[in-house]
């Protein structure tokens, strides 16, 4: 499966290794385009490419978005992701870059309520959304999927039952368990910043056992 990775910092050049590293391919996309990531390509080889966020969503079977959720709104054409799974990786926080509704630097951002995941798909209302890989930190993320003994979880939330399972299956390539925290709005919620889940490190038992108490 081609993934496009919207988003190339600490953890979206973490994410594209690991899946490089587990066989997949990879479409890459940065705000300071292409050419800025000629670097990064060439360390990953002939399985990696670069392009501009809406060519890279053309050309990928499906998406994830590392970058800022400010900057989330408007970034791809939305006919670019009709009928494709769109993993919400983001995080909503405040501070610089982020709309002026939004909480101060470092703070999850004041939504109004809302889930960050479900004004993802309010945007892209063709997308089937699909929040995940937010909650772990990328040096984790890059080492954990090798390492011997249980399974660190991934959690996954959202609406469609099928673009949870590609998800899942990607998930497990990598080396990772994936745990189920339910719909968009109630399990994005769980994953989000101020959430139970958000930056915690949890096996595979933990997790289940935290989503079943």
């Amino acid at each position: 499966m081609r993934t496009g990775i919207i988003g190339t910092g600490r953890i979206g050049s973490t994410l594209a290794r690991i899946l490089v590293a587990a066989g997949h391919q990879v479409v890459l996309a940065g705000a300071r385009g292409p050419q800025a990531l000629g670097p990064l390509v060439a360390e990953l080889g002939p399985a990696a490419a670069a392009a501009h966020p809406a060519e890279a969503a053309a050309r990928a079977e499906l998406l994830v978005l590392m970058v800022p959720f400010g900057s989330v709104r408007g970034l791809l054409p939305p006919h670019a992701v009709q009928d494709k799974v769109l993993v919400d990786a983001t995080n909503a926080f405040g501070g610089p870059g982020a709309p002026a509704d939004l909480g101060g630097p470092g703070a999850p951002a004041d939504l109004g309520g809302r889930g960050s995941s479900d004004l993802v798909a309010e945007w892209y209302p063709g997308a089937q959304v699909v929040k995940s890989l937010n909650t772990m930190h990328y040096e984790t993320l890059a080492v954990a999927g090798t390492a011997s003994g249980d399974r660190l979880a991934h959690f996954t939330a959202g609406d469609d039952v099928k673009a949870k399972e590609i998800v899942a299956g990607i998930i497990t390539d990598l080396g990772f368990a994936p745990v189920d925290t339910g719909p968009l709005y109630s399990g994005g919620i769980l994953q989000q910043p101020g959430g139970p889940l958000f930056n915690r490190t949890l096996t595979e038992a933990q997790a289940l056992a935290w989503i079943s108490h």
